[in-house]
């Protein structure tokens, strides 16, 4: 990587990114809005919220009557030596109770520290209706493909050795409704109530939207994967990411998609035949597939498998 970093010195690497006239589609479908409608119904039989990372303002416009703990799932894809930058602008913003945590790993040490913790805040915290219920019920919200159901199915794994309970998957849109009661813990008795993720109706910026689709927020085809793979590539060289040279085995660092695209379909095999009109007829050509080639680059980024960077 020593000859990488000579020749990113000497590179001309884009220091923008130009959108162009592209347009980010506001990604706010029908389950979003009635997930919305769903969780303001639920709040009467709420006593808690935990909110994840990548925040929506309308759940502190509609949502926010509760107190709550933000918990920051996929840590093990984070750049966690920003950690204490984060909590700090966190305790700026007025958000104290804030957990790093890894749903996926089997012996999380963070994902124990919720029930203590959730058990304290609502014991100090007027109840109102609620007073007389020996359960708690809790309210899992965020945006999508953030970890929500993931996040459910450990509670359940850790506290009641019960397998899973919400549908989970590498795509945003999977829970699609606010689901019944899911009872994760026994002592004290703890029930979580799994959501859809929910958008803002509009995205403030193409780049808040370019960092959201990176991270698998927004569905790849509303953007697009070659939009989504330029990116990840400008990305990556801004920040001095440059392991995906090895894991292609491209040589050096490189600001060009196509390049990068057609390099990656040729060592993975991805080609597709095409026809091809000639002056004496019809051909089938072997040509790269860059579609395929964008998927595997953006897969194997979510994966963690080339570096950790900070979207700020």
């Amino acid at each position: 990587m020593r000859i990488h970093q000579t020749l990113w010195n000497a590179a001309k690497f884009r220091q923008f990114f130009d959108f162009g006239n592209r347009e980010i589609a506001n990604w706010f479908p029908g389950h979003m809005a009635k997930g919305l409608r769903q969780m303001k119904a639920s709040l009467k039989n709420v006593d808690y919220h935990i909110p994840f990372s990548g925040r929506n303002p309308l759940f502190q416009e509609s949502l926010d009557i509760k107190p709550h703990l933000l918990v920051l799932n996929k840590m093990d894809l984070a750049d966690l030596s920003e950690k204490q930058a984060i909590l700090k602008q966190l305790k700026r913003e007025g958000v104290g109770n804030v957990l790093f945590a890894d749903c996926l790993t089997q012996r999380d040490e963070n994902i124990k520290k919720v029930v203590p913790v959730v058990t304290e805040l609502i014991e100090s915290s007027p109840r109102f209706h609620r007073t007389e219920n020996i359960e708690y019920c809790l309210l899992v919200i965020g945006i999508p493909n953030v970890g929500k159901s993931s996040f459910v199915n450990a509670l359940r794994r850790m506290h009641i050795k019960k397998g899973k309970a919400s549908k989970v998957g590498g795509e945003p849109g999977i829970t699609k409704a606010v689901l019944s009661k899911i009872q994760v813990c026994e002592r004290p008795l703890i029930y979580l109530l799994d959501t859809p993720g929910v958008l803002p109706p509009k995205i403030e910026s193409l780049e808040t939207g370019m960092k959201l689709s990176l991270c698998g927020t927004i569905l790849d085809h509303l953007v697009g994967e070659d939009v989504i793979a330029d990116y990840l590539l400008y990305t990556l060289n801004k920040h001095e990411q440059l392991s995906y040279v090895d894991k292609y085995e491209l040589g050096e660092p490189c600001d060009d998609i196509q390049h990068v695209l057609k390099k990656i379909a040729v060592k993975l095999g991805k080609t597709q035949r095409v026809k091809a009109i000639t002056g004496v007829g019809d051909i089938t050509i072997t040509v790269p597939n860059y579609s395929a080639a964008a998927y595997d680059f953006i897969r194997v980024f979510r994966k963690g498998e080339l570096g950790r960077v900070m979207l700020d």
